[in-house]
């Protein structure tokens, strides 16, 4: 539909140029206009005072805008062709003063006599009227008459207006094509400039959001799967080895989940599955093979068993049900047509069945006689020969039970013989028609009374036969139209249209006169059976009984049985003496199967996969068999002995294995033998480790999701991240989700919410973990400050901003030997309470301190307007000036609040931040009124 809307909106500009008559000041209008109804356009008018579309209007009517708009697009040629028009005119009217007869009336007269002539008399007729006239005017003008002078004035004048309307219509073409190039190459980039020009500052900062984000709101979709170094790394390390274990490891959210998904859905064959948080080697493993035994049964098209809890009946019911309904639908179409083809083909076959029916009882008697003659002579011993030869064969016949010499001859000589056989007797039935004498008188005697309506015949029924030939072709296509996010098959749109053409094709040729004799032919009923059988046939010889179902498949199957099912057998033996009173026994044997244990399970897991591994290898696929979440079993402990259990269904030949191990394994990997060997030596064959995504990878991920994420917010989201991808679209998403709640969309005031409202997230986290530790009277103060800030946080209104940001730069600024004081307290902890602090408490309150301090340092540069300016100011300072430090301080987080605050410290002197709690160290607020308390505030 937007396809649609564009190529529209083209050509009726290219509609209204062309009506414009070359008046280029119009067409410049035209082409602002357009311009400013861009959507990248359009949508930052009216976001900062003075930017609104009649102010850029007014700004491009100017001389300067109007030079810089047109210098890209010469109009030489639409001048030229518009002179060309005025000198036609100028030329017209000077012809039409000249003469004193209304030019027009007798142009019409001439025009409209000529048309009349051409019409009942022919082309001869109107080139000897033409000739007749010219004559007469010729003679007139010889004679000096004042009419003849009047007639040619007259097509003079007439002949200039025709002239005329030709050089219009080239002014039209010339008016289109410079309109065309001036809304593309002129006042589309001037009018984009310009309106980012009268922005002023920063007008990347602004945030406008499309309708519909759907990158951002799906955020696991593999559409918007973005190629990485990870991804790169994996493929060159999965195409110079033929089989092996690679452990993928990361960070939390990094996205090692989507890269094993993609490495899946790009093999020929493979299944990712989960592990379980709380793990037992057995049941993993019996999960496992039950998958790889249906992901193989879908992937060839068979069914796979299903197990349910329904009774004997009620499965026999579903069963027949379903049976009924198959018969039902082959019924429907199978009797019609039986019915219909019985009717239409009955009076034929009859008369063949007459003409043709002595003769081949006859033939097939005379033959019978004469084998059974053959068989008595056999039997009486008067034909030894025979005798000999048939004993030959009967021995020969026996001996050849074995083998498939015989089975697969007459199959060959059935498949290579139906086919052409079944072609040969169509095609004969077609090519009589030619020869029939009776249709071929009528053919001539329609052409000698009728060629004109033959001819007609013909050409209709040419073209009817090849648009229903050509909708078929179209319909049989395997290809889809693209309609905006959806796709339209093209069967399912030609369908209908084939069958319509084909409808009136066979409307056609019944009710006209000319094919209808034809079709009523007697022998056409016989041709119809010959064509009929001859397809039949031909169908027949490509018939082929149901393949038997591969042992593989059948092997999956079992082991789907044995794996989900308990089979049990019981037999029965009753005897006994039927007396007055009985005397009897009664023995009862039951078998039940067992599931496998777990050696055993590992065996056929491995057998099963190896065998499915060479046959793909065989088709030129790729076996991955993808081990997720290993991660969040707990402990690098548990994840080990994890991998020391799984151990024996490793290293199957053909098969890739990749797991998602925690940082922790990938680090045991690494430094395997120093000092010591763990199972990651024999269990992994290489490691891959996914790095939080760089700046540039994250503009790529968010570029591919969303349009309305400048780079500005690409840098900030990147930084509250740290480059983990999955906070990465959250931060992203919670962008949108501020500016639906707020209506703001500078920079400055999305920042400030979003840091603010995770400063009050991560607050009320971390006092939480703080309530967990001992707390005395005289150190309770700094849950009373956590709590404080938490709520000042969570919704801040005009009237304490200034203070709540005071109070944070203090806790943030804080020296880790003293604790943070409360927002609203006037003095210090004692050092008796200071000592009294845990050192677990003393962890969690230098990690709260270090965290406001980046949060600070996040509202510092990104809350304070000249966002670009500022950046390339730092950014010349040194690699610490640089964004991509910010989401490295974010990182250096999670591993110490020690050693991030000296590169937090490196980041404030490169961005020319104080490094202590200074009044002047915050944007000045303008003076408002508090929605909320109605008094005024100004810091």
């Amino acid at each position: 539909m937007l396809r649609l809307e564009a190529w529209l909106e083209v050509w009726v500009a290219k509609a209204e140029d062309f009506l414009s008559g070359g008046e280029k000041a119009e067409i410049y209008l035209r082409c602002v206009r357009a311009a400013l109804a861009d959507p990248e356009t359009e949508r930052l008018l009216g976001k900062r005072d003075g930017v609104s579309g009649d102010a850029v209007l007014e700004r491009m009517r100017t001389a300067t805008y109007h030079r810089y708009a047109t210098l890209p697009c010469p109009s030489t040629a639409l001048d030229e062709a518009v002179a060309k028009q005025g000198e036609i005119q100028r030329r017209h009217e000077r012809a039409a003063r000249e003469t004193d007869w209304n030019w027009g009336g007798i142009c019409f007269l001439i025009v409209l006599a000529a048309l009349s002539i051409l019409s009942f008399s022919g082309l001869l007729a109107l080139l000897v009227a033409g000739l007749v006239a010219a004559a007469v005017v010729f003679a007139l003008l010889w004679r000096g008459s004042h009419a003849g002078t009047n007639l040619v004035g007259c097509l003079i004048a007439g002949g200039l207006r025709i002239s005329w309307l030709v050089q219009r219509i080239e002014v039209g073409v010339r008016a289109a094509q410079w309109g065309d190039a001036l809304q593309n190459k002129g006042t589309g980039p001037v009018v984009a400039q310009l309106v980012r020009h009268m922005l002023g500052d920063d007008p990347d900062s602004l945030f406008i959001p499309d309708h519909f984000e759907w990158g951002l709101r799906a955020p696991r979709e593999s559409l918007f799967f973005v190629e990485n170094g990870a991804r790169r790394q994996l493929e060159r390390k999965l195409s110079h080895i033929a089989d092996g274990t690679i452990a993928v490891c990361g960070p939390r959210g990094v996205g090692k989940t989507t890269l094993l998904d993609q490495s899946v859905k790009k093999a020929g064959f493979g299944l990712i599955i989960q592990a379980p948080a709380t793990y037992t080697p057995h049941d993993f493993l019996l999960s496992l093979s039950v998958q790889l035994c249906e992901k193989y049964l879908r992937d060839g098209n068979h069914d796979v068993p299903e197990f349910t809890r329904l009774s004997p009946t009620r499965k026999l019911l579903r069963r027949a049900k379903v049976q009924a309904k198959r018969l039902g639908r082959w019924g429907s179409f199978a009797v019609p047509a039986a019915a219909l083809l019985v009717l239409g083909l009955s009076a034929s076959v009859r008369s063949l069945y007459a003409q043709y029916a002595t003769s081949v009882a006859d033939f097939a008697g005379t033959h019978a006689e004469r084998i059974r003659d053959d068989v008595v002579e056999i039997w009486q011993g008067y034909a030894v020969v025979a005798s000999v030869c048939v004993t030959v064969v009967g021995i020969a016949w026996w001996k050849a039970r074995h083998a498939a010499w015989l089975p697969r001859l007459l199959g060959g000589m059935w498949t290579s013989g139906s086919r052409p056989l079944g072609l040969l007797l169509a095609c004969s039935s077609v090519v009589s028609l030619l020869f029939d004498e009776q249709i071929r008188q009528q053919i001539l005697h329609q052409h000698r009374i009728q060629p004109d309506d033959l001819t007609r015949t013909a050409a209709y029924t040419a073209g009817l036969t090849l648009a229903w030939w050509v909708l078929r072709l179209a319909r049989d296509a395997d290809a889809v139209l693209p309609l905006g996010r959806r796709e339209i098959s093209l069967e399912r749109v030609f369908r209908p249209l084939a069958a319509a053409a084909g409808m009136c094709l066979l409307l056609y040729l019944i009710k006209n006169p000319q094919t209808h004799s034809l079709l009523a032919d007697p022998e056409n009923p016989l041709r119809l059976v010959g064509m009929v059988t001859g397809v039949l046939v031909a169908k027949a010889g490509g018939w082929r009984p149901r393949p038997e179902e591969p042992v593989l498949v059948t092997k999956c199957r079992d082991h789907l049985y044995r794996l989900q099912t308990i089979q049990q057998s019981t037999n029965g033996l009753t005897t006994g003496a039927a007396q007055i009173l009985s005397l009897g026994s009664t023995h009862t044997t039951s078998i039940s199967t067992v599931l496998p244990n777990y050696p055993e399970l590992v065996e056929d897991f491995r057998n099963l996969l190896q065998r499915i591994a060479i046959e793909k290898a065989g088709q030129g696929k790729t076996v991955v068999i993808a081990i997720d979440e290993v991660d969040r079993l707990g402990t690098d402990a548990q994840a080990l002995a994890f991998l020391s259990e799984i151990k024996a269904i490793l290293g199957v030949p053909h098969v890739y294995y990749l797991i998602s191990v925690a940082e922790d394994v990938g680090a045991a990997f690494v430094r395997r033998g120093l000092p010591h060997r763990d199972v990651t030596d024999s269990s992994l064959d290489d490691i891959i480790h996914v790095q939080p995504s760089t700046i540039a990878e994250s503009r790529a991920v968010l570029a591919e999701r969303s349009q309305a994420l400048k780079d500005p917010y690409v840098i900030l989201a990147h930084a509250l991240s740290g480059g983990i991808l999955r906070d990465l679209l959250r931060y992203g998403l919670q962008i949108r989700e501020i500016q639906d709640k707020t209506q703001l969309h500078e920079l400055t005031d999305l920042a400030r919410h979003l840091i603010l409202e995770e400063l009050s997230e991560s607050f009320a986290g971390f006092r939480t973990l703080l309530s967990k530790q001992q707390w005395t009277h005289n150190t309770s103060e700094v849950l009373a400050s956590f709590r404080i800030l938490a709520s000042y946080l969570r919704d801040p209104c005009l009237c304490t901003e200034a203070e709540v940001l005071h109070a944070l730069a203090e806790f943030a600024f804080y020296a880790h030997s003293t604790p943070p004081r409360a927002a609203t307290a006037t003095d210090q902890p004692s050092s008796a309470a200071d000592q009294e602090i845990s050192s677990e408490a003393r962890q969690l309150i230098d990690e709260a301190s270090a965290y406001a301090y980046f949060s600070l340092t996040l509202l510092d540069i990104f809350s304070t307007a000249r966002f670009e300016r500022r950046t390339h100011m730092a950014a010349a300072t040194g690699p610490d000036g640089d964004p991509e430090r910010l989401a490295e301080a974010r990182q250096e987080l999670g591993i110490s609040p020690y050693s991030a605050r000296p590169l937090i410290d490196s980041i404030r002197k490169a961005w020319s931040l104080p490094l202590g709690p200074t009044t002047g160290s915050r944007p000045p607020l303008l003076i408002a009124e508090c929605p909320r308390h109605g008094n005024m505030s100004m810091d």
